[in-house]
């Protein structure tokens, strides 16, 4: 949260070791229907969070049309009861989200609904809301997989953006290693590239 919005945005993400979010035909499997694996169960003082520990404590979500429409494919709509904010240039507005053409437009949104914790997902919107400076917080979960080609989870940026890290730990059932950081204030700790 900073002194020009009242919200806080937070991404929460599972990535593939070498940093892809999805193949190149935005296939999933690799993440959300792992081979089983023996992995060993790692231990820490302060672990990240997790989607049990995450989504609870959001109250709006704002993401791409391809992630919408990824979410569309599940058999239930995952975001039940949260509001839901696609931005897009093209997307008309259905019964489930709303659609903003900007992220001025998103802003002006999630201000106007009474926003306090944002979660904001998809590639492409993660990219334009951490160069915006809009990313308060980043939980990351690295699946033990080399997928080699696909969508990034981060693009070029114009300056350093250092992170804190807030809290680790790996799980024995999925091989997932959860990283939480927070972002440094814009202004503070953002060192030119």
């Amino acid at each position: 949260m900073t002194a020009d919005r009242t919200w806080t945005g937070c991404v929460f993400i599972g990535v593939s070791l070498d940093g892809y979010i999805a193949k190149p035909d935005g296939d999933l499997a690799w993440l959300t229907d792992p081979a089983p694996r023996d992995h060993v169960v790692g231990t820490a003082d302060r672990p990240a969070l997790e989607w049990e520990t995450f989504y609870p404590t959001v109250d709006a979500l704002v993401m791409g049309r391809a992630t919408y429409e990824t979410a569309l494919g599940f058999d239930e709509w995952p975001y039940a009861g949260k509001d839901v904010i696609v931005l897009s240039t093209t997307l008309e507005p259905d019964d489930r989200v709303r659609v903003a053409r900007s992220l001025d437009d998103v802003r002006a949104r999630l201000d106007a609904l009474g926003a306090r914790r944002v979660y904001v997902d998809g590639g492409r919107t993660i990219q334009s809301f951490l160069a915006a400076g809009l990313v308060d917080e980043i939980t990351v979960a690295i699946a033990p997989v080399l997928l080699g080609r696909g969508h990034r989870l981060f693009g070029d940026l114009d300056r350093d953006v250092l992170l804190t890290l807030r809290g680790t730990h790996a799980t024995a059932e999925d091989g997932l290693v959860r990283i939480t950081y927070a972002v440094a204030p814009a202004g503070r700790g953002r060192q030119p590239a």
